[in-house]
Order: structure tokens, then sequence, then C-alpha cells
């Protein structure tokens, strides 16, 4: 294929060219200042040539004297526009008619508008009406005062409106600028929250499931070793169910652990997390590890979101690997689920004594409880977990319907 030139519109042209001189304006405003105010005085001086002044030395030092501080009007406008009146000021005391004097002193107010507060505006525009009085005065002819005066200062306010819009635009770009980086920032701490997020969820379902399934796999194998010399088949059956319950964890933990991995095909096939329906199979799994388990429940269940019956099975779980880790043999769990219109508790017991001394504080040590309270503040719940009086430990849970089908 020949390549093909695409005609440029001259409004396409004259915007590009626009853009590339606010954008080198922007970078090097002196340097532009300067070369702005060296044009404008270049043409003060072609009209001097053309129309010879009566006093030359007089007509050239006041017109080089009113564009030079232009070089100034954007880093100090209001000292701008004072030097650039006084000029004014002795060429109209002199006597010395130049009309690029005017010129200058516009560009000076609208330097004032565009880059000072609006009170030094309003002195300075007080400053040229009064300029503009005296110029009238002294120049225009006696049948045109009137005319004359209305028409230098019109030009004066717009200048002076010229240079407010300016600055009034300036501002919101700068408001904009703001938000839009504002947003950008608030965009990003919302992405470390929601990743904070998600890592105490994966660390929360990594602990649950490692400590579960390896708590009731050591006490399968204990259980096994134990029986190994006076009853093979049972210890065959205990070392089979452990290792079966292993497949388990290492299924749930690559569940768990996908979210982690980047460029999972779309095809790979995905498992459900564990819900209430499973808690039979959880139950069959404790009983197996020699913890014997009782099992309540009350009135009938809401409708819940799958995440909230995540959280409730993995509570009931965690609870009863507490209560394996934590107690001595002969210990027995008692689990109860009571339904109703106004409120879902889930309340774990269990009668046995610590196997080891239990802390003086409310909660046991690690990390299993702090979970469970973060489990439970997901679906805006209440946790209490604590000795019971006669011995044992209690774990209940309460929450809204309304909260657990994910409408809150």
């Amino acid at each position: 294929m020949t390549g093909l030139s695409v005609p440029v519109s001259p409004g396409a042209l004259l915007a590009r060219w626009g853009s590339a001189l606010r954008t080198f304006s922007a970078r090097r405003p002196a340097l532009v200042d300067a070369a702005f105010a060296l044009g404008l005085l270049l043409f003060g001086a072609l009209h001097l040539l053309k129309e010879a002044p009566a006093r030359p030395l007089l007509a050239w030092t006041l017109q080089i004297a009113l564009y030079v501080p232009l070089i100034w009007r954007r880093r100090t406008p209001l000292t701008t526009f004072a030097v650039v009146a006084g000029v004014a000021f002795v060429q109209w005391y002199g006597g010395v008619l130049l009309t690029s004097g005017d010129f200058a002193l516009l560009i000076a107010l609208y330097s004032v508008a565009a880059h000072s507060s609006l009170r030094r505006l309003l002195f300075a525009a007080g400053v040229m009406e009064l300029g503009v009085a005296l110029a009238t005065d002294q120049w225009a002819p006696r049948l045109h005062t009137v005319r004359t005066f209305v028409l230098l200062s019109g030009m004066s306010t717009a200048a002076a409106v010229i240079g407010l819009n300016l600055r009034t635009r300036r501002a919101y770009l700068a408001s904009l600028e703001d938000r839009a980086a504002r947003l950008e920032r608030e965009r990003d701490q919302q992405a470390q929250i929601v990743v904070g997020e998600e890592r105490a969820r994966i660390a929360r379902d990594v602990h649950d499931i490692v400590t579960h399934s390896l708590s009731v796999m050591v006490a399968l194998t204990d259980g096994a070793a134990y029986t190994l010399p006076t009853s093979p088949e049972r210890a065959a059956e205990a070392i089979g169910k452990a290792s079966e319950i292993g497949r388990q964890a290492i299924g749930e933990m690559q569940r768990v652990l996908e979210v982690l991995r980047e460029g999972e095909p779309a095809h790979q096939e995905r498992h459900p997390q564990p819900a209430l329906s499973q808690l039979g199979a959880l139950f069959a799994e404790v009983r197996a590890a020699g913890l014997p388990v009782e099992f309540v429940v009350t009135g009938r269940p809401p409708a819940m979101a799958p995440g909230a019956e995540l959280a409730i099975y993995r509570l009931i779980q965690e609870a009863l690997t507490n209560i394996r880790k934590h107690t001595t043999a002969g210990t027995t769990a008692r689990v109860r689920l009571v339904y109703s219109s106004e409120r879902v508790e889930l309340e774990i017991t269990d009668d046995g004594r610590p196997a080891v001394p239990v802390p003086a504080g409310p909660e046991r040590t690690g990390h299993g409880i702090a979970g469970m309270r973060e489990r439970v503040a997901v679906y805006g719940g209440l946790l209490e977990a604590g000795p019971l009086p006669g011995g044992g430990w209690r774990v209940h849970a309460r929450f809204e319907p309304a909260q657990l089908d994910g409408t809150r």
C-alpha cells in the first residue's frame, strides 16, 4: 500500500499551534514575555519611524520605558502596571502622544486581572480610569470628548474582563486537575483496601483449612499408631481416612490460592466453597478423629449468600479444631444453629477441661478467635468467646438475616 497524505484543515492546524504555544508559554513564561515585549517594542518603533515625533529622543525613551517592564508582567503584575502607568503619566505631562503607549497600559492592566488579586485589579482599574480621563482631556477633540472617553474606558474594561476570564479558566482547570489527582489517589487507596481485605480472607481460609485438617490427621495417625499392634484393620482404616482428609485439604488450599494466580486458563475447573450442606462431612471427619459432636438445628434456614454460609461453616470448623487442640480426651462438643425471622445464632460449646492452662485474658492464644471475629464482622454480626463457669468453652455468634443474604 502507498502512503496517503491526509489534508489538515486550517482550523486544526491553528489549534495544534495554539496548544504547542500554550505548553511552551507555561514552561518558559519569562522567555515568552520577553519575546512578546520585544515584538511590541519593534511594532512601536516602526510607527515612530513612519511618523517622526517633534522630540525624538524623549519619544524613543518613553517608547522603550513603556514596553520593557512588560517582561515581568506575569511575575510582578501590579509593579509592572505601576511602572507603565508612571511612564504614561510622564508622556502625558510632556505632551508626547504615543498611540502605542495606550496599548502597553492595556496589556499591563490585563496582566493584573489575570495574575493578581481582585483588590489589586480594582486599584489598577481606578488608576487606569484616571489616566483615561487625563488623556481624553488633553488629546481628544472637544466635540468628541465623551465618545473618546467611552471608547478608551470600554477598551480598559475589555482588557480587565479578558484577564479575569483567563484567571477563572485557569483556576477551573487547576481544580479539575486537583480533583482528578484526588480521585486517582482515592482509587489507589481503595484498591489497597480491597487487596488487604482479600489477603485477610485468604489468611483466614488457609488458617482454617490447615489447622483443622492437620489436627484431624494428627489425631487419626496417633490413633492408628496406638491400635496398630492390636487391630491392624482399624489402624489401616484410620490411616486411609487421614490420607483422604489430606487430599481434601490440598484441594481446598488450591481453590483458595487460585485468586493469587495470574493467567489462569478460562477452562480450568472450579469447585464451590464449603457450605452448610457439607456440615455432615465435617462432623464425620471430627468424629473419626475422636471428638464426639452433637448437632442441633432449630427453625428454618433463611436465604443466605454463599459467602455467609462459608463464614458460618468456617466458624464451626475453627471452633471444633480449637476443641480438638485445647482439650483433653473424652471431651464432647455440641453445635447448635437457631434460625428465626429476627436472628441467626450459632453456638459451639464443649465440656472438656483444657489440656494446658487457659490464659488469663478472655481469649485463648493464637489467631483462631481473631479470625472468627473478622468473619463475623464482615456480615455485621457479633461474636462472643470464652470459658464456661462449670468448665468448657463457648463460642457464640449472632447475625441478622438481612445481613446474611447480602442486602445490607
